[in-house]
């Protein structure tokens, strides 16, 4: 599922360029969501195209510029979702409650500890309160906070 990018990296050399890359792409203009999104499927083979980033940029801004779930965290729960999530969640309804077992019990902890560790290094999941140390939501000094939020989300996504 590697792509060549990463391929023979350690653990802290990927998260190491997931970083990077997320930092590069919101220089570029993409917003949160899809700097996440997008490192991840440059760095591993998620059998996506890149249109589906189309699906990425109503989270940014946490969620249509709102300030609500920042919009890198929704990026990496997209992205980790790209490897971890469910191909195909229909099934016969004999099956079900394996199949809402299975994801409670071994899917959902996957997103659920990435998800912690980032309240945990921000105290909080919310865009408006990341942001409001540095100011007007158009400054400098937000936008450079942002990216490097994206950037550890990216890493994280990628550990």
């Amino acid at each position: 599922m590697e792509k060549e990018l990463i391929k023979d990296k350690s653990l802290e050399e990927r998260m190491d360029i997931a970083g990077e890359l997320g930092k590069g792409y919101f220089k570029q203009g993409l917003n949160c969501t899809e700097c996440v999104l997008k490192t991840f499927m440059d760095m591993y083979d998620v059998n996506l195209p890149d249109e589906v980033l189309c699906m990425a940029t109503g989270f940014g801004g946490g969620m249509g510029h709102t300030k609500n779930t920042c919009g890198a965290i929704t990026g990496a729960v997209l992205a980790l979702g790209t490897l971890k999530g469910r191909r195909d969640p229909f099934g016969p309804k004999e099956e079900m409650m394996d199949r809402i077992n299975h994801l409670q019990n071994e899917i959902y902890p996957i997103f659920g500890e990435m998800i912690e560790e980032i309240e945990e290094k921000y105290g909080t999941l919310i865009c408006k309160e990341m942001s409001q140390p540095f100011g007007d939501f158009e400054s400098k000094p937000r936008k450079k906070n942002c990216m490097e939020i994206v950037s550890y989300c990216a890493s994280l996504a990628a550990k």
